[in-house]
């Protein structure tokens, strides 16, 4: 039975990884940071300018500890990994169904119901919260209540094209309610959503889901090979040199039940401030250090909260989820179960 593990998040700019026997030592300069044994690690995330001994990375690549790196704001460069873990058998079984149009728009269907229910359920969740005077409720329930009817017509989507138009459309209808979902904090207007924006994001709040967006690809990225999947590989992302295809399909079903309510979260109880962030002059807007520190701490408490499956009908750390749906996803492309089971947060 797998189990939960940390995550070591490095953000001290000059920081270098060394190994000391069986632990990762954390030094900047000639100051030694931390000291943490590499079997209670899950991966490592190091942003910026941090540098990692050859040794470290092969006993990470050997102990299946992955590690990533990122630029210092957050966007994703690059991992080390060791050899896969899974069987050929699984991975040949994948690569055949993923051509399989049929399987394909069945899989794709199925992710994106969830992850149209998933949002419905925070907007409505929101909604049950709000006062009879309070303004947010109205946008809120028409938003979850045309994400009923996408949830609707994405039953009927006979081709996968069909299903990513739904899902865009789908988004629309949320993002147009996001706005809604922050509370009356002083500085709401600095948080004020007004269309997604990537690459870069314009104002904090596209600058902090981006940024929880990339950390969820990450355990993603390590779920689909902890079970032997290959994450380039997906069914509603099409594939693409360099494009973690299934990763990003499995996050879909986990975005708004844990990336978007805890960027919420964080603001509403004003754990993070508007001044927290910073314009560069090509008009992005990024977290400084201790922003994104907090994050950091908020997104790993997040995942050592526990929660019912909805299909094991097992207590699990929200940690594990990622995990819990590659290893559902492996056993559908084996054959041990009819269909791929996503994941629906019952809000």
């Amino acid at each position: 039975m797998k189990t939960h593990l940390n995550t070591l998040y490095i953000t001290t700019q000059g920081a270098y990884l060394g190994r000391q026997g069986e632990a990762v030592v954390v030094r900047c300069g000639k100051q030694t940071l931390g000291h943490l044994p590499l079997h209670n690690l899950a991966g490592i995330v190091c942003f910026g300018r941090v540098g990692c001994s050859p040794a470290l990375l092969g006993a990470c690549a050997e102990k299946g500890v992955a590690v990533s790196l990122l630029t210092e704001r957050g966007r994703f460069l690059a991992s080390v990994r060791g050899f896969t873990s899974g069987n050929v058998l699984l991975r040949r079984a994948q690569y055949k169904i993923a051509d399989d149009p049929g399987v394909v728009l069945d899989v794709s269907r199925r992710i994106v119901m969830a992850k149209v229910a998933n949002s419905r359920s925070v907007l409505l969740r929101t909604a049950r919260d709000c006062d009879a005077d309070d303004p947010r409720g109205a946008p809120l329930d028409s938003a979850a209540g045309r994400l009923g009817a996408s949830i609707h017509e994405l039953r009927q989507a006979d081709a996968v094209n069909k299903v990513r138009g739904l899902e865009g459309e789908a988004a629309t209808h949320y993002f147009g309610a996001f706005d809604a979902l922050l509370s009356p904090v002083p500085d709401r207007d600095a948080f004020r959503f007004v269309r997604r924006s990537r690459r870069p994001p314009l104002d904090p709040i596209n600058a902090l889901i981006s940024f929880l967006y990339t950390l969820l690809l990450h355990d993603a990225r390590s779920a689909c090979e902890s079970v032997g999947l290959d994450p380039a590989v997906g069914f509603l992302h099409a594939d693409r040199p360099g494009k973690p295809s299934l990763a990003l399909d499995l996050i879909e079903e986990v975005r708004a039940f844990l990336a978007d309510r805890l960027a919420f979260s964080l603001i509403n109880r004003r754990q993070v401030a508007a001044g927290g962030f910073v314009v560069r002059d090509n008009g992005a807007v990024e977290m400084d250090d201790g922003t994104r520190k907090v994050v950091l701490a908020a997104y790993q408490q997040r995942k050592r909260d526990t929660i019912t499956h909805p299909v094991l009908d097992e207590a699990t750390t929200v940690g594990m989820l990622l995990h819990l749906q590659a290893a559902l996803m492996a056993r559908w492309i084996r054959g041990d179960i009819d269909a791929y089971p996503p994941f629906l947060w019952k809000g």
